[in-house]
Parts: structure tokens; C-alpha cells; sequence
């Protein structure tokens, strides 16, 4: 892999390759062994040709954005990690706001209001890129990026880029195409709604309030851990479970919203495993309900 590796610091440059490197740096869990290979390219060119030095290696890769839906295992994975961290180019067009993909929901959130631009309010607290957003369809307070979407260009396992309406990307319940057919998100058209600003950051304001009192911010995290099961809450059914801060290893259900685990205390991820199964146990046994996990994994678990 050494040659590997060389061809990538000359395609990339050295500050774009980092081997070994803890995944625990870029997860919002905190959690996470190394990679073997960190990469993160500074052009959607460079990131079509580090898959494909990938692909040719015959190197598992996965793409991430801010790593904010990803549980990483303590053993770390044998393969590349490609981040779009410094894909964050934007265009405002009228109502229409192109982005690539590596850019903050909170970011384009922002951009949105100093548009005067409605409709992306719902976003400002989702902790992550518009990458991964469209890969679940990502969504809060009864909106998803569904409801926004125009197109996007995606980058096919061959290697060819394709311009998909959204209608094509099967969007629903933190569900895409995307993921099934391995798809890599390059950019995207969102289109909103001329609005007013001070209303705009009115609703911003107020939903940052009911997240900061309702969530567990305080803590590493991923968000919501579990799927919504069709006709119930997770967090409710698993409070229901008498599981409300219960805690395996440093591993926790949050008090304040039983839906979250957090990094209570120096977690591992087999901790965050653990309590995984226990919460899934519980609950099915108290009210018939299988959990279904929101949270991606990455490496092996026990």
C-alpha cells in the first residue's frame, strides 16, 4: 500500500493523506479507531480520482461528511475514509441555492436567511453536510430535504457523473437510492421560497431553542439513534422500557431525550453497541416494537 499511498500525496498533496488516522477526530460521537487512510480532497475532481485510486487498489473506501450519523468501530477501519470537508462551494441564483456536497446544513441555513430566502429553516440545527442529508433524506419539525430538492450530481461506481431530478432518488423516511446503489453525492440544487428575514430568523431562533431544550447538545452524540417506527417514537417506547439514562459502560440513553445515545463518559463504541442491543432487546420485549438503528457503523463490532 505504500505505492498506494504515494500516488495519492501526488494526486492530492501530502496535507490531503493521512494514514492511520483516528476516526474519533471526526465522528460527533468522538468515538472511533484509525483509519487506514484519511483523505480529504479539495475538489470534486480529486474526489472522483481518490475513489478511483481506491477501486483500482482494490481498497474498501466510504465517503463521509461530517461524520455526525457514523459510529466507528474502536478497532478502527482497514480501509480509506474520504471526507468532503473542503467541498463547500455555493451559488445563489434567485430562489435556487447550488452547493457541493461537503457544505454545513447549519452553513446553508444561513446563507438561506441573509437571502431572505424560506425554507431551509428546519435545517440550521441538523448537525450535518448536504452530502449526507440527501444520502437519509435528512429532515426536523415535520420538513425533509425532499421538500427542497431539485437535482443533484451524483458519481456512479463507474465512474461516470449523472444528473438526477429528485424524484429519481427514491427520497423518503431517512431513506435514498443513494446508499443502495452506491452512489457518491458530488453537489446539489435546492429550491426555496422568497420569505421575509426577520421571519426567517425568527423560526431559526425558536427551533434552536426547543432543540438546545430538548436534545442532550451537551454530550457527543449522533443524533437520533433510532428510526421512527411507523405509529410510535422511539424515545418514547424506549422510555416506556424504564430505559431512561440507562448507561452501559461509558455509553448512556440520554435523560433529557431517551431517542439519543451520548458519549457519556469516555464511550467506546462497543459501548454504544452494547447499549444498542440491550435498548433493542427491551423495547421489543415491552411493546412488540423492533428498533431499527439511525446511526450508520463502520469497521467490526462483536
Amino acid at each position: 500500500m505504500k505505492e498506494f499511498q504515494q500516488e495519492l500525496v501526488s494526486l492530492l498533496g501530502a496535507d490531503a493523506v493521512k494514514a492511520e488516522e483516528p476516526m474519533k477526530n471526526h465522528t460527533t460521537f468522538r468515538i472511533g479507531g484509525p483509519a487506514r487512510y484519511f483523505i480529504t480532497p479539495k475538489t470534486t475532481d480529486h474526489l472522483t480520482q481518490a475513489i478511483a485510486l481506491c477501486q483500482e487498489a482494490r481498497l474498501p473506501y466510504t465517503v463521509i461528511g461530517n461524520g455526525s450519523n457514523l459510529l466507528v468501530s474502536d478497532k478502527g477501519w482497514r480501509g480509506a475514509v474520504i471526507s468532503t470537508e473542503n467541498l463547500k462551494a455555493f451559488q445563489i441564483s434567485g430562489t435556487a441555492i447550488w452547493a457541493e456536497a461537503g457544505i454545513s446544513l447549519a452553513r446553508l441555513a444561513r446563507l438561506a436567511l441573509d437571502s431572505s430566502l424560506t425554507g431551509l429553516e428546519f435545517a440550521a440545527g441538523i448537525p450535518g453536510t448536504l452530502g449526507g442529508a440527501l444520502v437519509m433524506n435528512a429532515g426536523a419539525y415535520g420538513q425533509e430535504m425532499k421538500d427542497i430538492l431539485t437535482t443533484t450530481h451524483i458519481l456512479t461506481p463507474d465512474g461516470t457523473i449523472h444528473k438526477i431530478p429528485a424524484s429519481q432518488l427514491h427520497l423518503s423516511y431517512r431513506t435514498s437510492i443513494i446508499p443502495r446503489e452506491h452512489y457518491t453525492v458530488l453537489s446539489a440544487e435546492l429550491t426555496l421560497k422568497k420569505g421575509d428575514s426577520h421571519s426567517i430568523k425568527t423560526r431559526m431562533e425558536d427551533l434552536a431553542s426547543q432543540r438546545k431544550a430538548k436534545q442532550p447538545l451537551e454530550y457527543p452524540s449522533a443524533g437520533s439513534t433510532f428510526k421512527r417506527p411507523p405509529g410510535h417514537y422511539a424515545g418514547k417506547l424506549i422510555d416506556d422500557a424504564g430505559l431512561r439514562g440507562f448507561q452501559s459502560g461509558g455509553a448512556a440513553i440520554s435523560e433529557k431525550h431517551c431517542g439519543f445515545v451520548i458519549n457519556k463518559s469516555q464511550a467506546t463504541a462497543q459501548d454504544v453497541i452494547n447499549l444498542c442491543n440491550t435498548v433493542r432487546q427491551k423495547v421489543k420485549h415491552q411493546s412488540g416494537v423492533t428498533l431499527e438503528l439511525e446511526i450508520k457503523t463502520l469497521g467490526e463490532f462483536s
